[in-house]
């Protein structure tokens, strides 16, 4: 059995939370024995949504350069289109990721697959590397559920609803919204009428906000919830609406830090 190289990527708001964790698996596979190992074992192959990603890794996995992640292309066809390995999870183009004049099917050779190497490179999917997986620390609950209910549930079954503290936190909850079956989900964000302010249900400070133009209105029984099409943008709605809703399932350090 290959050695597993453990490392967390973690998101810093008034406490140290990790919503995700990458894992290094030094034994070398296939891609497709990769992606199984992952999705066997974790999530899936690894995800990559930008430069702050690519630098995590790169400097978490030191000297171990060359490993698989999650992006794939189907064989055949004239116009190649990349896929992430997880199903559901959308792959917006970024040149910044790719080395140059990748991908290019070297030598005429089909390259569907993509490994890391201080940047992204096409390579024969036959082929043995190491390979990074990940661990996904949010979950989509798909009930119709009132705010409080909603609140009740995460913290009776997993953690708490979910609290967004910067934008790469955004991009990865807005990845769940997008597989809701509801217009919103709800947050972990509530308007408190005695002191006339909006807090995180975590005690969190709000560092980050991404409010819709004219969609925040401050008034009791009002909680946030994020659109789950167009800008992911969030809204203000009644607490007794029903909408689907995200919970994190993180480990959490006391560590304060100001925004």
């Amino acid at each position: 059995v290959g050695k597993t190289l453990y490392f967390h990527i973690q998101i810093l708001s008034t406490k140290r939370e990790c919503l995700y964790e990458y894992h290094f698996i030094k034994e070398e596979m296939s891609w497709d024995e990769a992606r199984a190992y992952c999705r066997e074992n974790y999530t899936d192959l690894a995800k990559v949504f930008d430069l702050t990603d690519m630098r995590r890794l790169q400097d978490s996995a030191q000297s171990q350069t060359q490993a698989w992640i999650g992006l794939y292309s189907e064989p055949g066809g004239d116009n190649r289109r990349w896929h992430w390995s997880l199903p559901g999870e959308e792959y917006t183009e970024n040149k910044t990721c790719w080395g140059a004049g990748q991908p290019n099917d070297y030598g005429g050779t089909p390259e569907n697959c993509v490994m890391t190497s201080m940047a992204w490179i096409d390579f024969p999917c036959t082929h043995t590397f190491q390979f990074i997986c990940y661990n996904d620390k949010l979950i989509l609950i798909r009930e119709n559920q009132t705010w409080e209910k909603a609140l009740n549930y995460c913290r009776q079954t997993h953690h708490d609803l979910v609290t967004i503290s910067n934008p790469h936190q955004q991009r990865w909850v807005q990845e769940r919204a997008k597989n809701a079956l509801t217009p919103f989900v709800w947050l972990g964000l509530q308007y408190g009428c005695t002191l006339g302010l909006w807090f995180w249900v975590n005690d969190n400070l709000v560092c980050y906000e991404r409010w819709a133009s004219g969609g925040r209105t401050e008034a009791c029984g009002m909680s946030a919830a994020m659109t789950t099409g167009g800008q992911h943008e969030w809204v203000s709605q009644r607490e007794n609406e029903t909408f689907n809703f995200i919970c994190p399932l993180m480990f959490t350090q006391s560590e304060e830090t100001l925004c």
